[in-house]
């Protein structure tokens, strides 16, 4: 009787399987945990972050985006190459979303700059008017 051998193998098969998930199953959630209470869900999915989460650019990519030099980057500048760049990749006209959504990342970044920049800009005339009237 051949089948003894077969369904034993087969037990053993699934015993060794079921002894293997029984040790790594628990060490995996261990780590997970692990890495939550170091830095929070972003250390726990890697230094790639999450899907769904906003994703940041950086400065010199959002100026390479729309095709700004440091010295161009007003408000103005900012704006006629997001609308420029936007429409010429709208999807309607065979454009890429992943394109848009890069130059609108790019767009909303420096617009963040910009107004950093302003408001830093009133601090300082606030600190010397204040000066001059002492």
């Amino acid at each position: 009787m051949a089948v003894g051998p077969i369904a034993r193998m087969v037990a053993q098969a699934v015993i060794l399987t079921a002894s293997v998930l029984a040790r790594a199953l628990p060490a995996a959630y261990a780590q997970a945990v692990q890495n939550a209470k170091k830095g929070g869900a972003q250390a726990a999915s890697g230094p790639a972050g999450s899907m769904l989460g906003k994703a940041r650019i950086s400065r010199d990519e959002a100026l390479q985006v729309l095709n700004l030099t440091e010295g161009e980057v007003t408000v103005e500048s900012i704006k006629k190459q997001y609308d420029k760049y936007f429409a010429a990749n709208a999807i309607e006209k065979g454009g890429s979303f992943y394109l848009q959504s890069k130059i609108y990342r790019a767009k909303e970044l420096l617009d963040e700059y910009e107004e950093d920049k302003k408001k830093e800009a009133e601090k300082g005339s606030e600190v010397t008017v204040e000066s001059i009237k002492k």
